[in-house]
């Protein structure tokens, strides 16, 4: 969402140019209507990005079409142009599914090598009805991988409870002074009753602090191993186990089941029923999407799952009868945030529903990262969490950077585990087995804080909107009591504090979140910048303009577009979002300098980038 958090500059006119109007073939979205393609309230996807991401082994593509193309609106269009493709490739090509953000996923007939993968992907770059075409990247399970989670040291003694007690006491994480995030005072407002948290997990297993709190939710995993549980996609989002043997995911090591999604949804939303461990949202309902399971999960999965939580139609599944105003993914791994998975976030966003990620755990392996080179964590229009523990330091396994929007207690248990968040959980070692608590540490745990504390906003104010929540959360954080090299966002949140701003009607103060529409001022007239963000000297489409983050330019519409929003400049890449019918529609793009990319019938050309200013002609 916002992630420069500073003051915008104005931006300066070089030159306002009689341009003609060019009126490109086609809009960039991939298509949202017609045969096998639902989500038809979902706003345009980016458009097709002249820095590709790179290519990799995978078995299969995502690819977006133009919504003006025959494939966008008909899967006979589809199958005939991949049969094409195939053949003048050599490669064994098929027609797998049609994901529910409307693009198509191309199985490669197995696991291809890098090259063959980039032969590929330029293939499909070449025909002009095409908007995007990215790997299907596979994301770790989280019994084998660490990018979402952190050990708890063997040293710092006994990690588990038994829930017959109250264990409340032991979640400094919610109401500790020094780095708490202060969840019992904003329970005298809102306790995020009626607001249903999506968690895109391994799902859950049975559990008395989560039962009366949840809602029936989906399996997304797609294959029958991964899912370990006998079947594909089905309805039940029950946790089998996600444990491993040696050998299994092309490991030599075994792992446990990790119940991480039990985990997760119990931060969000345990019960407050006077006996183990409360939520942050105790009267909110969880519902469990299983995208996690051995091995690894492809995003196409993750894309439909994410797509069906916020209330998009996916093929093949039936509709969510409960969507979710929030969603915690707590995943992810290293690379970039690409087109497709853009796509999904911005058409979940649009339905009205809160996206909150993990900013990962390699802040330290095997040297500092930043989350904005992760994937999830670096999307647009999600907040982004970076973990903190119980001094208020940042921990040291988390991520940073300037994509990280908030901060909240994650814990580091290497002194002793009390030190990490204690949460619902299982004690099986493969299959489920009795229920107990446990303490774990990671972003996967400080992302469900604000994922709770989304719905205790938005049950306590339902009519603000995903960027509204976010402005709120940030400029009710408070400055970390520690240290945080590489940049936490706007701090460390605070629940009472933002719960209490959005009940009371109070104004927000930070800057507004990348997610938000511009909001429109006074023409100033003369071709000359206005005092501020606004540029108006593109009122005719026809400019030449430097420009920096947090800038808006106005339009006339005429190319689909009112006005034009600058996200960010940095690193010789360019991001902005184009928005009509007065913010009601955004679509988002990225591109690297010389380039040029399209929203709707509006050419964006970037001309060059010096530091974090750019010259863009628009057309």
């Amino acid at each position: 969402m916002n992630r420069t958090h500073r003051k915008t500059r104005r931006g300066r006119i070089l030159a306002a140019t009689a341009l003609v109007t060019a009126l490109v073939g086609g809009a960039v979205a991939t298509a949202m209507a017609g045969q096998d393609s639902p989500a038809s309230q979902a706003p345009s996807s980016p458009a097709l990005l002249k820095a590709a991401p790179p290519a990799e082994r995978t078995a299969g593509l995502i690819v977006g079409y133009k919504s003006k193309s025959m494939e966008a609106r008909s899967t006979k269009a589809v199958r005939e142009a991949t049969k094409t493709m195939a053949a003048e490739s050599g490669q064994k090509l098929s027609y797998k599914r049609r994901l529910g953000t409307g693009a198509v996923l191309v199985d490669l007939g197995g696991v291809r090598p890098a090259k063959d993968v980039a032969a590929l992907m330029n293939r499909f770059r070449a025909d002009p009805d095409v908007a995007y075409v990215v790997p299907d990247r596979r994301v770790p399970a989280v019994a084998s991988q660490d990018v979402t989670d952190a050990p708890v040291a063997d040293a710092a003694g006994d990690d588990t409870r038994t829930g017959d007690a109250d264990l409340t006491s032991e979640q400094w994480n919610l109401s500790e002074a020094k780095a708490g995030v202060d969840v019992p005072d904003a329970w005298k407002t809102s306790t995020g009753k009626g607001v249903t948290v999506a968690v895109l997990d391994t799902g859950i297993t049975q559990h008395s602090d989560l039962a009366a709190n949840t809602v029936p939710g989906y399996d997304f995993i797609s294959d029958s191993f991964a899912a370990n549980d006998g079947d594909g996609r089905d309805g039940d989002a029950t946790d089998p186990g996600d444990a491993t043997k040696p050998g299994d995911c092309g490991s030599q090591s075994a792992n446990p089941s990790s119940w991480h999604g039990t985990h997760v949804a119990g931060i969000v939303a345990a019960a407050d029923n006077g006996k183990g461990t409360v939520g942050v949202a105790p009267g909110a309902q969880v519902q469990p999407v299983r995208v996690l399971g051995r091995c690894n999960t492809p995003n196409s999965d993750i894309i439909d799952a994410l797509t069906w939580a916020s209330g998009g139609n996916v093929a093949g599944v039936p509709d969510n009868k409960t969507p979710a105003q929030v969603v915690n993914m707590s995943l992810g791994l290293q690379g970039p945030c690409d087109a497709a998975m853009q796509s999904a976030v911005d058409a979940s966003v649009a339905r009205g529903t809160t996206i909150v990620v993990a900013a990962g755990n390699r802040g330290t392996r095997p040297a500092p990262q930043d989350a904005g080179n992760f994937d999830w964590a670096s999307c647009r229009n999600v907040i982004t969490v970076a973990a903190t523990d119980r001094d208020g330091n940042r921990a040291e396994y988390s991520n940073f950077g300037k994509v990280v929007d908030i901060a909240a207690p994650g814990g580091d248990a290497r002194q002793k585990a009390a030190d990490g968040i204690l949460s619902t959980f299982n004690s099986g070692a493969d299959e489920p087995g009795a229920e107990n608590f446990k303490f774990e540490v990671g972003t996967s745990q400080a992302a469900p804080h604000i994922a709770g504390l989304a719905a205790l906003v938005k049950a306590a104010n339902p009519t603000l909107t995903p960027a509204e929540i976010e402005t709120a959360i940030q400029a009710n954080a408070r400055p970390l009591p520690g240290t945080c090299e590489g940049g936490c966002g706007a701090g460390l949140a605070d629940a009472a504090k933002t719960v209490e701003s959005v009940s009371t009607g109070a104004a927000t103060s930070s800057p507004g979140p990348s997610s938000a529409p511009a909001s429109p001022t006074p023409s100033v007239g003369g071709g000359r910048a206005a005092d501020g963000t606004d540029l108006n000297a593109c009122l005719d489409n026809t400019c030449e303009v430097e420009v920096t983050g947090g800038d808006t330019i106005q339009l006339d519409g005429t190319a689909g577009v009112d006005g034009l929003r600058i996200d960010s400049v940095a690193d010789n890449t360019l991001n902005f979002t184009g928005s009509s019918g007065n913010g009601a529609q955004q679509s988002s793009s990225s591109q690297t300098a010389p380039g040029q990319s399209t929203i709707n019938n509006l050419e964006v050309d970037l001309i060059s980038i010096d530091g974090d200013r750019a010259i863009i002609r628009l057309s």
